[in-house]
């Protein structure tokens, strides 16, 4: 009996060791993963097309994140549906930490509540962080007679109906601020959404559009193209220190747009590549050249981890979900 015992004893002890030799394997070639991430391209998704804010930002981030990774990213734009055909897609990769997304407020907190988005906006994506806020600029025609927010609202009450503006597609940024502009002062002004921000700028300079709100504006309006009249934000603009906001004109017409942009991937993504990426994100944004840059494209350095940015989308849900009833946007 005691041999019998003994000899059931040491096969449970023989077991346990198994296990425990398995576990600490296991254990080994994840740590031995994370190390060796990542070995090869990385694709970074931009739900726009190129030449606008965001892809500028993405290439100026994809650049930053090549050299601390060592492997190329690659910037992949996938337009369309203001920004769901991308993220969609985005969230259909494998969660291995070689498909990434910049992820826009546009795409998480307003579409969901103004039509179906092939993706669930809390259950799709695991977050890195934040990326960065928007500094998007009130830019007119440079003929328009008008040279301060005052002026313009004169005018759009002078002549309703006539002044259009233009976005980069329903539900971004710039069509949200013009939609509030417009009920905030009960003017009557015509939206006309284009497929990204270089095709509104273009429209602009071809005096198809009277103005748009949207940080392309920076270009034309140094050139001397075009007239910046606030910066639609809560702070000035670095490169246009004399423009000033709507609250120094006397107008409450704040954005929370700073956060409007972050880095996502895949839901089950591993925890140590996710950590890996968001290390590296901090550090890039951390960066004084980088910070500059990005004053250049009109928006600025803004990092959060992953946990304060997801709470910061649900709190811009909650805002936007009202924000979208008193304005009465459609998906139209």
């Amino acid at each position: 009996m005691a041999r019998r015992f003994s000899a059931r004893r040491r096969g449970l002890s023989a077991l346990a060791f198994a296990v425990l030799a398995g576990i600490g394997s296991l254990a080994g070639q994840a740590a031995l993963g994370a190390d060796a991430y990542p070995s090869r391209e990385i694709t970074f998704i931009v739900p726009y097309p190129p030449g606008g804010n965001s892809d500028n930002l993405a290439r100026l981030y994809a650049d930053r994140l090549r050299v601390k990774l060592g492997v190329p990213v690659v910037v992949e734009n996938r337009p369309g549906g203001t920004t769901s055909l991308g993220t969609g897609l985005a969230a259909r990769a494998k969660p291995d930490g070689y498909t990434l997304l910049l992820a826009t407020s546009t795409a998480f907190t307003v579409l969901p509540f103004l039509r179906e988005v092939p993706y669930d906006p809390v259950k799709s994506f695991d977050f890195v962080g934040s990326l960065a806020g928007y500094l998007p600029i009130m830019t007119v025609r440079k003929d328009l007679p008008v040279s301060n927010l005052k002026e313009f609202v004169e005018l759009a009450r002078k002549e309703p109906g006539t002044l259009t503006f233009g976005s980069a597609g329903v539900a971004s940024g710039g069509h949200l601020a013009g939609e509030i502009l417009k009920n905030s002062e009960k003017l009557d002004m015509l939206h006309v959404p284009f497929k990204g921000s270089a095709d509104t700028m273009t429209a602009l300079l071809g005096n198809h559009i009277d103005f748009f709100i949207d940080g392309v504006g920076l270009e034309l309006v140094k050139s001397g193209k075009a007239k910046a009249l606030v910066t639609f934000a809560g702070v000035r603009h670095p490169e246009l220190p004399d423009v000033p906001t709507p609250k120094e004109e006397g107008f409450d017409l704040a954005l929370p747009f700073e956060g409007f942009w972050g880095v996502a991937a895949p839901a089950g993504t591993p925890a140590p590549v996710m950590e890996k990426l968001a290390r590296a994100t901090q550090e890039i944004l951390a960066e004084p050249q980088t910070q500059e840059r990005f004053h250049r494209i009109s928006v600025t350095a803004s990092w959060k981890d992953g946990a304060a940015y997801e709470k910061d989308l649900d709190k811009s849900r909650d805002y936007y979900r009202e924000l979208l009833k008193t304005i009465k946007m459609s998906s139209n």
